[in-house]
């Protein structure tokens, strides 16, 4: 089963799945991507990744971090990021 959610703006999308044992958030802008992910479980630390099935670049404790570094891949600041309300309770 796979759980999404989406939202939009600031010219970022962002899209919310649970899928594969994974909660994962990905933003789009100007074909770039980040993602953030996490287990199902929502225990483990927040991996950051250039797009759903990239390879992990850094991992983090915080969301706020996890956001931060998200922004930077896409060149925006962590406010235009939307977060969908199903993924504001990502992180530890």
């Amino acid at each position: 089963m796979t759980d999404t959610e989406a939202a939009s703006a600031n010219g970022v999308e962002a899209r919310y799945e649970e899928t594969g044992g994974e909660r994962r958030l990905t933003f789009s802008r100007d074909g770039r991507e980040a993602t953030v992910a996490q287990n199902v479980e929502g225990y483990a630390m927040l991996k950051v990744r250039p797009g759903p099935d990239g390879d992990e670049l850094e991992r983090y404790y915080g969301f706020d971090m996890a956001l931060d570094h998200a922004a930077e891949l896409l060149g925006v600041a962590v406010p235009d990021l939307p977060i969908p309300d199903a993924a504001a309770d990502m992180g530890m």
